[in-house]
């Protein structure tokens, strides 16, 4: 037997428990993971809410966790990319993550890198993917300038580093406490609350280039009123306001590939970008884990350790 994060019905951290469960065995073209890592992200507290229930609805009882990194230890028929002990990161569609062994296809795998921590490893895929779709949608170039809403939470502070590495000049949306982190990083960091849209204009004073919402509808309004093209306003969350405004709405479902994992997966191991973990919990306490993640105050990634 195995422990598996569960839940029976949508609700806040109350409804998670870790249940016993079998084993999964491998079927053709998968391998079973012993998982070292798992990070967990805000939209899977979205679903176990059940805010997103008319865009992913769940099935009860419901597994949990897209991200994981651990070692191979059953393969299946077919299967010869990897074998039993090689260490390996990637992602669950099957909501499954989090727990100590899951099934998982082998093109949704690719091999660790030796000098990866287990959990950076076990962080690399929601937010190398989804901020590698959303600067992606803005295109940006050497001598832009993005804004960046949640520029220090799991997601914005890899989205801040890549437009970094793309060239471009990033003004980042943060409480104080995280403005010294995003000056080093080579952030012009603003504090959010009344008179942002000045406090932009004042850092940005020839204009905003694009910008990328992390948070909600409030600043995809905010980038229509500075004047941001369309075109180049990303949002990976106020899908609504995505429409209503003609602006993107790109996540990590439009980058998810291994081809796109290991490229964010080289930055990082090349020391290009960094992905900070604010915190490490075992499973038993996922309950607590999300109880600090749903806070929103976290810089960088909250990561379960089964």
């Amino acid at each position: 037997m195995a422990r598996a994060v569960r839940f029976d019905r949508y609700g806040g951290t109350e409804v998670l428990y870790v249940a016993d469960v079998e084993v999964p065995s491998a079927a053709a073209g998968e391998v079973v993971v012993q998982v070292r890592a798992a990070g967990i992200n805000p939209g899977e507290a979205s679903i176990r809410a059940g805010y997103l229930d008319s865009r992913w609805p769940a099935t009860f009882p419901s597994g949990e966790g897209s991200d994981l990194a651990g070692v191979v230890s059953a393969v299946g028929d077919g299967v010869t990319e990897f074998g039993v002990g090689d260490e390996v990161l990637g992602w669950s569609w099957q909501r499954s993550s989090h727990a100590q062994y899951v099934a998982v296809p082998v093109g949704q795998l690719i091999g660790k890198p030796a000098g990866l921590s287990w959990p950076v490893a076990g962080s690399m895929y929601v937010v190398g993917v989804t901020a590698y779709a959303a600067v992606r949608a803005v295109s940006p170039g050497p001598g832009d300038t993005v804004v960046v809403s949640a520029a220090a939470g799991g997601v914005g502070s890899v989205v801040v580093q890549l437009l970094r590495v793309r060239g471009a000049s990033v003004i980042g949306i943060a409480s104080p406490p995280h403005h010294a982190w995003l000056t080093s990083l080579g952030v012009t960091p603003v504090a959010y609350g009344d008179g942002l849209a000045d406090r932009i204009r004042a850092a940005a004073p020839d204009g905003v280039d694009a910008f990328i919402d992390l948070f909600g509808p409030e600043y995809v309004r905010l980038a229509v009123e500075l004047g941001v093209p369309r075109d180049r306003i990303e949002t990976i969350i106020a899908y609504d306001a995505a429409s209503e405004y003609g602006a993107k709405a790109q996540g990590s479902s439009d980058a998810s590939t291994t081809d796109v994992l290991a490229e964010m997966t080289e930055l990082v191991a090349a020391g290009q970008i960094e992905i900070p973990i604010a915190a490490t919990y075992p499973l038993d306490e996922v309950r607590q884990a999300y109880t600090e993640l749903e806070k929103r105050h976290t810089r960088g990634k909250i990561v379960l350790i089964p």
